[in-house]
């Protein structure tokens, strides 16, 4: 499938493991991932970066064959889930920096017509996580009040 906004129909990526189970060299139990998760989480880290923090410190490939559970789940269960979902995060936070960008610098039109492709990225996405209850019906976006949704 090609890219949303870019000519790339790229397929590389990386596969996740056949085995789903933990490999048998990994000493750390179910409950220490856990426990470790939420201590990452309270420190303000995102699902992602638990993950490779987990990954290459612990050797946990997969999180889930060792606890059962994805991080986000874990996160939840806990009530230390984001309020909104990371790839949507990271779409505002991009529009934020490239309209600060845009303030400098008004007559780049190139980041004016990226800005334009990032919010309409923000807008499908809202569109999909409204439809799964991920975001209340409610939720909306807008540019001026976006740098407040990152704080």
């Amino acid at each position: 499938m090609g890219r949303m906004h870019s000519r790339g129909k790229g397929i590389s990526g990386s596969a996740v493991p056949y085995k789903r189970t933990p490999p048998v060299w990994l000493k750390i139990t179910n409950d220490e991932v856990v426990e470790q998760i939420t201590k990452l989480a309270r420190k303000g880290l995102t699902p992602s970066q638990i993950g490779v923090i987990l990954r290459d410190s612990s050797g946990i490939g997969q999180i889930k064959a060792v606890t059962g559970n994805k991080v986000l789940r874990i996160l939840r269960a806990n009530g230390l889930a984001p309020q909104i979902p990371e790839d949507l995060y990271n779409l505002i936070k991009k529009a934020v920096a490239v309209r600060k960008h845009l303030e400098r610098s008004k007559k780049d039109l190139d980041s004016k017509f990226r800005l334009i492709l990032i919010e309409s990225r923000i807008h499908r996405l809202a569109r999909y996580y409204k439809k799964t209850q991920a975001l209340p019906p409610t939720w909306k976006y807008e540019s001026a009040t976006a740098s407040a949704l990152l704080a």
